[in-house]
């Protein structure tokens, strides 16, 4: 089985903790005064969804996870199941909620990887890309002059999500927003 050492750390790599399939979220090298350095890495397990912090002894291997990622595109809810399809094969798959990260901002059409086990060929969980454009619906108009302070106020988007936002920020305007924490990124403008 392959494996990967600690230097090979970043966010997105799927790992085995726990007997479990893990994909890392954030990596840190740390190299304190005195002793060895380490590694603290934040990672979600991919079938309980959990996310926890884990430290690694700089150099030191863990196993490579038994994951296949497929593009799928997001079609409906049904209240109970979430359902996506390949566009390439028309195949389509119905994941439960919980097993999806950040399901608030899927819209039509959305791009999602799910993580298929290769041993039983079953879906164990799915991600948005980590950042995606949004439209704004609704905001509150922010006061004029206003940038000083990093004062935020919320504004829905269009998949129903709120998300904080400056104050600078108007209705109708594209935003990039990270699926990870739900946090704004930056203004987006609009391709013509």
């Amino acid at each position: 089985m392959a494996s990967y050492s600690t230097s090979d750390f970043k966010g997105g790599l799927k790992i085995m903790q726990d007997g479990e399939p893990c994909s890392i979220l954030e990596n840190e090298m740390v190299k304190p005064g005195k002793g060895q350095a380490f590694n603290r890495v934040k990672i979600r397990k991919l079938i309980s969804g959990k996310v926890v912090e884990k430290t690694f002894k700089s150099g030191e291997s863990v196993e490579a996870a038994d994951v296949q990622e497929i593009d799928l595109a997001y079609l409906y809810s049904d209240g109970e199941f979430w359902h996506f399809m390949n566009n390439e094969t028309f195949e389509q798959i119905a994941l439960a909620e919980e097993m999806i990260d950040s399901p608030q901002f899927l819209m039509d059409g959305s791009e999602i990887f799910v993580f298929i086990n290769t041993e039983t060929e079953l879906p164990i969980g799915a991600e948005l890309p980590e950042k995606i454009v949004l439209k704004i619906t609704y905001c509150e108009p922010g006061l004029r002059g206003d940038t000083a302070t990093r004062a935020l106020k919320a504004a829905t988007v269009e998949t129903g999500a709120t998300v904080m936002v400056p104050l600078f920020v108007e209705d109708g305007e594209l935003i990039r927003v990270n699926t990870k924490d739900g946090s704004y990124v930056e203004r987006v403008k609009e391709e013509k």
